[in-house]
């Protein structure tokens, strides 16, 4: 513990600026104690911010402050929007209202493809010096043609191409996976070959032609494999993937809409593989998938509610508890995961030099409640679990842009 607040936090004087004496003093012995950490703040390289186009789902000011709330410093939202930003002029709408309401760093993606029909690729070199990277989140490119021109011009553009891997026609109309519970409840199974055999393909690509390739949400047992084959034979490939595979299987599945997201929750032998993943640096980020919709949207069973769940606000407790204090992985390893590796792969400040931090109280149980999360979404299979981790400071670009009244 110790040594993971000397390495993330160098200057302690810095905490002080921004509390009081009496907090300064009380975070100080508690840190000492165990009781509380500094880490660099985390940065999610896969959210859903809903404008424009979808604000009644999540807006800019909404999904930016739950993610303050956090403890993140900076999230990168996916281009599946109205407008989709596909070119320049479309971009600038959703960068506009970025400038206007965005509480932390929020750095958008442009789409690979025009309206990501995946039929034509967008604009990319005129998008390239305002997005963080190129993908058609939501959907799979299945053009290999197409996704291998997208790979040599965004090198070209020192980009990566971040790719939703996800086979339609295999998915078969399938909309949770395709296991034990699906075949116990008479549900449409989706099967793992829809997302590892795209990547398979891409990752070919991606060594053909050098670009690099990061997999959103990887979810098998045959994606970590995969990856974890070609990181050895040099392919610039990175991935991620989230908490709800992490910790839930099939078998966790409850009649109800905030149990389901694309890509699914699957087996316990696809979240152990994962958990390997993590340990051995195959996976290396934990990103969110934060996807939020309207109560009504996700009203409507499994098989009739959207796809996506929220996830900034209970990512790190999540993990903190299940994970670490299970003995599982230890906080370095999340620290990597959620702030480090996403640095570096993106382009960021490095975790080390950032002057970006969060305090977070680790000792409290609290049950997840959320009515009292600040994005719009309320769907996630969390509700009333008892967890520890609060964020309880966050300061980005030199502002507080979270302080919980337990301090």
């Amino acid at each position: 513990m110790t040594a993971l607040l000397k390495n993330s936090f160098k200057d302690m004087d810095r905490v002080r600026s921004f509390v009081t004496e009496e907090e300064f003093k009380r975070l100080e012995a508690g840190i000492f104690a165990g009781k509380y950490i500094v880490v660099p703040s985390f940065v999610d390289v896969h959210v859903h911010f809903r404008e424009p186009g979808f604000f009644y789902k999540e807006s800019i000011l909404t999904g930016s402050t739950a993610a303050a709330h956090a403890g993140y410093s900076h999230v990168m939202p996916m281009p599946n929007l109205n407008p989709v930003p596909d070119s320049k002029e479309h971009l600038k709408e959703e960068l506009d209202i970025i400038e206007r309401d965005a509480v932390i760093n929020v750095i958008p993606y442009g789409s690979i493809t025009v309206g990501e029909k995946g039929k034509e690729l967008a604009d990319l070199e005129g998008m390239a010096p305002d997005v963080c990277a190129f993908s058609d989140d939501g959907v799979g490119l299945n053009d290999p043609e197409l996704m291998k021109e997208a790979m040599r011009r965004a090198k070209a553009l020192g980009k990566l191409v971040v790719a939703h891997c996800e086979d339609l026609e295999l998915r078969a109309g399938g909309y949770i996976h395709d296991g034990k519970y699906a075949r116990l409840n008479g549900h449409k199974g989706i099967c793992s070959e829809s997302e590892w055999k795209p990547i398979e393909r891409d990752l070919k690509l991606a060594e053909e032609t050098g670009a690099g390739y990061h997999v959103c949400h990887i979810s098998t047992k045959e994606s970590v494999q995969v990856i974890r084959e070609a990181k050895a034979r040099g392919v610039n490939v990175t991935c991620e993937t989230a908490p709800h595979y992490l910790v839930l299987n099939d078998m966790c599945l409850r009649e109800d809409g905030r149990y389901k997201m694309n890509p699914p929750i699957r087996s316990e032998e696809d979240r152990l593989a994962l958990i390997e993943g993590l340990k051995d640096g195959t996976i290396d980020c934990i990103a969110t998938d934060h996807a939020p919709h309207s109560a009504e949207e996700k009203s409507r069973g499994l098989k009739d509610s959207a796809m996506g769940i929220v996830g900034l606000e209970t990512a790190f407790p999540v993990i903190y508890s299940c994970l670490v204090m299970e003995g599982i992985i230890g906080l370095d390893k999340v620290v990597e995961l959620m702030s480090v590796n996403p640095r570096k792969r993106f382009g960021l400040e490095p975790a080390d030099e950032t002057k970006d931090f969060a305090v977070w109280e680790l000792e409290e149980e609290y049950a997840i409640d959320p009515e009292k999360f600040l994005t719009k979404g309320r769907a996630t299979p969390f509700d009333d679990w008892k967890v520890q981790g609060r964020c309880v400071l966050n300061v980005v670009n030199d502002k507080v842009v979270w302080k919980d009244e337990i301090l």
